[in-house]
């Protein structure tokens, strides 16, 4: 195309300046107006299109497109023809199309995606009900100005296809982009609806969530056939963040017949907001999953109950092998007056008929269970619970009570169609672990794993550390757990205490459940299963990933059921993705810190105040990085297994941090944060868990020891890696602070039957409690003469200011500085930290979803394998 006779062409009313980009149908240049004295877009069609399109049909058609008026359509000046060159003028929007923010970040956040989705679904609502159909969405012809979706070019497409036929084929070009090509487009059937932009809208935002189009291929002929035989893979096994009814919409919109898609594009933007949406899998007798999205107009919560008796395959009392057996895939929201708490320990309980789940939320009277049957509309609150919570719900085996955790360290008991409380036990340092049969409760306590009966006295099975996941298999004479320093996974013998490792599974495991041949555990954020042969104690064959993107064991976890009605039901917590660093004053007023994205852990500020050591745990490692607040770098730091909880020495320049030297050994390390040298281990010991502060001369570390039956406080010699007992004692000792002067140490301790904050010299002598209703994850202001704490009360988490005096040890006030509800704890160490000057702090913002996700008949998904 020449420029020069184009410019001539149109140089009384336009001055081209300069060639922005070409694509199939057309050339758009920047240009002034001389008239308007702006800055336009001109769009001149290819010279071999406008021959076939003609210019009485494309004025034609420009006209109508013209008079559509819309906030998400870009506006069309002016148009005709001049030297045989067609072209219509629009805005010059000064910002990017579609397609170049997805070159440049290749999946857009899922919010983003959803609202540039549902602005253009906004648009072709309104254009079609003008009876204008646009015929090739595509992300080069959706422009963003100002965040805002603009759609352009309304009118080429469709006077090209009614110039159409052999005369198009000749020119080389089809209509429409062959990756957001309707069927019904690629088979070149000449009457198009509104549904074929509905699919083309959906390969646009499957392209936005999941960073590529639902087909592709070599060539455009790879590309069509592809769309009119294959069925696209769900977004969810491409990014597990994505919202069970976003994916449904999306599938939806991607049906191969018309008729089985929205019928308007205001219908798929409705389905883009709609979390009743469920996505359906229907998995073949022969294993073969195809995708089939449940239609939103009929598909609810509602339905669930039949749609679960309809799944089992279960007519007149006998099991139809032959017939396929559907895996239903749904989400529940917790309610208007409650969310799901924040995880400091297992938070989710799973009935054993699957009909019912119990879960950890936090309400107006505090952290309590709720009870929701998959029948109903809403939650309720088990009494009793509420703000004595602290986790590890679990259903008892005739699915009557439930069993949980109290922050007192208490074991209780709660029938679930109402009735008082009752205590199983009093001395659980950990978690509830699993029931029995008979009404027996597995528990970790200050001596080991105990089974706690419903009738008789408890008895202790193996002597295993606090933290430990374990399952007690079929016949009870052996328990698979996470056994190791690294988490491996081994079986135990009750009957001779003799332990090995189960072959074929990764270390990092950090829960497990046992279901009917198969053994699910769950490492980082992914949810495997493995066929799991209990006489011979061994895997048989390949793990398989059945969730992605599922909770911590230890901060959400997953549950699953023997089902009465055929089949059975998993529930879990969707893993939250990156959290976010944040500053915050005394006044409790947050920065969520810059060009930070991850999943972090333990902030510490360095001496000098201008960068904190943070850990980032990835799928593949956890580390120790080091952001800069001048330079705005996130470095990474650590190498090694594992490495985390770093603290810094006094000069800076290094950090001491705990990594795993082997399966049963951890280690104290220390490295110079610049890159230079090797990581040099101080001390190694199986119960070394992690280090917390150095003494002010620099030859010792103020770290904790998880021992069998408890956590220690320990100081530990730099020059020799030997250590002697802090504290000592039968209880918990957790949330070790030494102050900067390093005379004083402060830590939390459960004797009194809760979680309370003592300090006393680092070398002994008398202490004092500091806080008065309960605390945890004590940190000395810098300067001197102020503790701060969390504590737990009926209306959520706080932080809370203690001045002391030294001369005598008191405490001299306590007052309440903000709440914290939505940034994450952690056990044995504080999850946040306070700056040098002791004016700010730095926490970690939890951003947990606030939902559980179902699967029915999960098993379904693994009969191939």
């Amino acid at each position: 195309m020449s420029t020069s006779r184009l410019a001539a062409a149109l140089a009384d009313r336009y001055r081209i300046e300069r060639e922005l980009g070409a694509g199939g149908m057309a050339t758009v240049y920047l240009a002034e107006d001389l008239k308007h004295h702006r800055q336009v877009a001109i769009k001149v069609l290819r010279p071999e299109l406008a021959a076939v399109i003609g210019a009485e049909r494309f004025l034609s058609e420009i006209r109508t497109t013209a008079n559509l008026q819309h906030p998400h359509i870009l506006p069309l000046f002016d148009s005709g023809e001049a030297d045989s060159f067609l072209f219509y003028v629009m805005p010059f929007v000064e910002g990017e199309s579609l397609r170049d923010r997805l070159t440049r970040e290749k999946q857009l956040p899922i919010s983003d995606a959803v609202r540039i989705a549902t602005e253009v679904a906004g648009a072709l609502d309104y254009a079609h009900r003008h009876g204008v159909i646009h015929r090739d969405i595509k992300p080069e012809n959706v422009l963003l100005h100002d965040g805002r979706a603009l759609v352009a070019d309304f009118g080429i497409a469709l006077a090209a296809s009614k110039a159409g036929g052999s005369r198009m084929t000749e020119t080389g070009m089809s209509l429409g982009t062959p990756h957001y090509m309707s069927p019904e487009q690629a088979m070149g059937e000449r009457e198009i609806t509104a549904r074929s932009d509905v699919y083309a809208l959906g390969c646009v935002t499957y392209e936005m969530l999941s960073g590529e189009p639902p087909f592709s291929g070599p060539t455009a002929q790879s590309i069509v056939a592809k769309v009119l035989t294959e069925v696209p893979r769900g977004l969810l096994a491409k990014r597990h963040t994505v919202p069970l009814h976003v994916e449904a919409a999306v599938l939806n919109a991607l049906e191969k017949l018309p008729a089985d898609r929205f019928a308007t594009a205001h219908e798929f933007a409705e389905a883009l907001a709609n979390p009743s949406l469920i996505s359906r899998t229907s998995v073949s007798a022969a294993g073969r999953v195809v995708g089939r999205p449940g239609n939103p107009r009929f598909i609810a919560i509602l339905a669930i109950g039949g749609l679960l008796l309809a799944a089992g395959g279960v007519v007149a009392g006998r099991r139809l092998s032959a017939v396929p057996v559907e895996t239903l895939a749904f989400q529940i929201l917790p309610g208007p007056d409650h969310r799901l708490a924040q995880p400091s320990a297992a938070n989710l309980a799973m009935s054993p008929d699957g009909r019912a789940i119990v879960y950890a939320g936090q309400g107006s009277r505090g952290r309590g269970l709720y009870l929701r049957r998959l029948g109903d509309f809403k939650s309720v609150a088990l009494a009793g619970t509420e703000g004595r919570l602290y986790g590890d719900p679990v259903f008892s085996a005739d699915g009557e009570s439930v069993i949980w955790g109290e922050d007192n360290a208490a074991i209780n008991r709660s029938p679930v169609n109402g009735g008082a409380a009752t205590q199983v036990t009093a001395s659980s340092i950990c978690c509830t672990l699993t029931t029995t049969a008979d009404g027996g409760v597995l528990v970790m306590t200050s001596r080991g794993l105990e089974l706690v009966p419903a009738t008789g006295p408890a008895t202790v099975l193996a002597a295993l550390p606090p933290g430990t996941a374990a399952v007690l298999l079929p016949g009870s004479r052996f328990i698979i757990y996470t056994g190791s320093v690294a988490r491996r996974v081994e079986v135990m013998d009750l009957k001779t205490g003799h332990s090995e490792p189960v072959e074929g599974l990764p270390a990092g495991v950090d829960d497990l459940e046992w279901a009917d041949g198969w053994l699910l555990y769950q490492a980082g954020t992914i949810l495997s299963a493995v066929r799991f042969d209990v006489g011979r104690r061994r895997v048989r064959g390949q793990p398989v990933v059945l969730v992605p993107n599922a909770r911590l064991g230890a901060s959400g976890g997953f549950r699953e059921s023997q089902s009465a009605i055929g089949g059975r039901t998993l529930a879990f917590v969707p893993a939250a993705g990156n959290n976010r660093i944040a500053l915050v004053d005394r006044l409790g007023r947050e920065t969520l810190l810059p060009d930070t994205t991850g999943v972090f852990h333990r902030p510490k500020f360095s001496p000098d105040g201008h960068q904190i050591s943070v850990d980032i745990t990835r799928s593949d490692s956890r580390d120790v990085w080091v952001y800069d607040f001048d330079q705005r770098t996130m470095t990474r730091v650590t190498f090694d297994p594992n490495g985390h909880d770093a603290i810094w020495a006094p000069d800076g320049r290094s950090i001491f941090y705990n990594a795993a030297i082997a399966d049963t050994v951890n280690a104290l390390l220390t490295r110079r944060i610049d890159g230079s040298g090797t990581a040099d281990t101080v001390a190694r010991d199986p119960e070394f868990n992690s280090p917390e502060a150095l003494t002010v001369d620099g030859r010792s570390v103020v770290s904790y020891a998880l021992t069998v039956t408890k956590q220690d406080a320990w100081l530990v010699d730099r020059a020799t890696g030997a250590h002697r007992v802090l504290l000592g004692g039968a209880y918990d000792e957790t949330g070790l602070s030494l102050s900067h002067d390093g005379r004083w140490l402060a830590w939390a301790s459960n004797e009194s039957g809760r979680y309370e904050i003592y300090v006393r010299a680092l070398e002994g002598g008398p202490r004092v409690q500091v806080s008065t209703g309960g605390g945890r994850e004590a940190v000395w202001n810098p300067r001197g003469g102020e503790l701060f704490y969390r504590v737990q009360t009926a209306s959520g988490a706080s932080l809370v200011s203690a001045r002391l005096s030294t001369t005598p040890l008191r405490v001299l006030s306590r007052d309440t500085l903000f709440a914290i509800p939505d940034y994450e704890e952690a056990d044995p160490h504080a999850n946040y930290d306070v700056s040098p000057d002791g004016t700010r702090f730095v926490f970690i913002r939890q951003l947990m979803p606030n939902e559980i996700r179902v699967i029915r008949n999960w098993q379904t998904l693994l009969e191939r394998h």
